[in-house]
C-alpha cells in the first residue's frame, strides 16, 4: 500500500509536468504531418467508416438494443459511442508500456519521477480521445440524441477510461523493461480484447449464460457499455449494473497495487535491464 500511496503522490506533485509533456509530445508526433493534429481524429474517423461500412453495411446490422432491451438505436450510432473509448485505450496502453525503456536514458541522471513516463504518454493521448468524444457527440445530436442529463455520467467514465490505462501501464510499462517479450504479448492481447469486447458487436443474449458472464469480466465490457448509455441509452448504467461497477473498480485497484510494487521493485534495477 505504501507503494501505491507514493505513485499517487507522484502524479499529484508531477501533474503540471505531465500536462507539458503530454502537449510536447502531440507536438512531436505530428510535427511532419501537415494537418498535424487533426490525425488525431482523422485516423479514427477512417477507421470508424470502415468498421461502420463492413460491420453495419455489409452485414446489414439495421439497430442496436441496449442491454435492457427497452431501446434502440440505429448500429452506426451505437458502434461509435463503443469504439470511442478503445481508440484512447489502446493507443494508450501499447504506447505507454514502451514509455519507460524508450525513455529512460534521457532521464536516468535526472532526478525524475519515472512513474510519469507512461503518464504523460497516457495524457497525450488523452487530449485526442475527449476531442474525438467531442465530435461523436455533435454527431450524435445530429442524428437525433441530443445531450441529456445522463451526460454526467459521461465524465465518470471519460475518468475511469484514464485510470484504468494508467493501471494496466504502470504494471506492463515495467515488466516491458525486464522482460521485451511482454510487448508483443500486450499487442496480441488487445488485439483479441477488441473482439472479444462488444464494440462492433453484441450477441451475448444468444450465449450460453456463463459465457455471458465471463465475457462481462472483461474491463473493456464495462467502459464500451458506459459510453453508449451516457450517450444514446437512458440508463443510469453505474447503478443499474453496481455489481459491475465495483467489480471493475476492485480490478483498477488490484492493477494500481500490483503495478505499484513491481515498479518500485525494479526501479533502481532498470539501468541493468536496460
Amino acid at each position: 500500500m505504501r507503494a501505491l500511496i507514493k505513485i499517487i503522490k507522484e502524479q499529484f506533485n508531477s501533474f503540471y509536468l505531465i500536462m507539458r509533456l503530454a502537449k510536447f509530445q502531440l507536438r512531436i508526433d505530428n510535427q511532419n504531418n501537415y494537418l498535424g493534429f487533426a490525425w488525431e481524429i482523422l485516423n479514427p474517423a477512417i477507421q470508424m467508416a470502415m468498421y461502420w461500412f463492413v460491420f453495419g453495411f455489409a452485414m446489414d446490422r439495421g439497430v442496436m438494443e441496449s442491454e435492457n432491451g427497452l431501446e434502440k438505436v440505429p448500429y452506426v450510432y451505437w458502434m461509435l459511442a463503443g469504439i470511442s473509448m478503445w481508440f484512447f485505450i489502446n493507443k494508450a496502453i501499447l504506447n505507454g508500456s514502451k514509455a519507460i525503456y524508450q525513455r529512460y536514458a534521457m532521464v536516468a541522471k535526472m532526478n525524475f519521477p519515472l512513474s510519469v513516463l507512461p503518464s504523460y504518454i497516457i495524457m497525450g493521448k488523452y487530449y485526442g480521445h475527449l476531442v474525438l468524444v467531442g465530435a461523436i457527440i455533435i454527431v450524435c445530436w445530429i442524428g437525433g440524441y441530443p445531450p441529456s442529463i445522463y451526460y454526467l455520467q459521461l465524465i465518470y467514465f471519460l475518468a475511469m477510461s484514464y485510470i484504468l490505462a494508467f493501471a494496466i501501464t504502470l504494471l506492463t510499462s515495467t515488466l516491458t523493461v525486464v522482460v521485451r517479450d511482454i510487448q508483443m504479448l500486450i499487442q496480441s492481447l488487445l488485439q483479441a480484447m477488441f473482439f472479444l469486447s462488444p464494440i462492433l458487436w453484441d450477441r451475448t443474449t444468444n450465449m450460453a449464460e456463463w459465457i455471458h458472464q465471463i465475457l462481462m469480466l472483461n474491463p473493456f465490457y464495462y467502459l464500451a457499455n458506459g459510453y453508449r448509455a451516457s450517450l444514446l441509452f437512458h440508463d443510469w448504467y453505474i447503478v443499474s449494473h453496481w455489481e459491475l461497477t465495483l467489480y471493475n473498480w476492485a480490478l483498477i485497484f488490484v492493477l494500481l497495487l500490483i503495478g505499484s510494487k513491481a515498479h518500485f521493485k525494479f526501479r533502481n534495477r532498470f539501468s541493468d535491464f536496460i
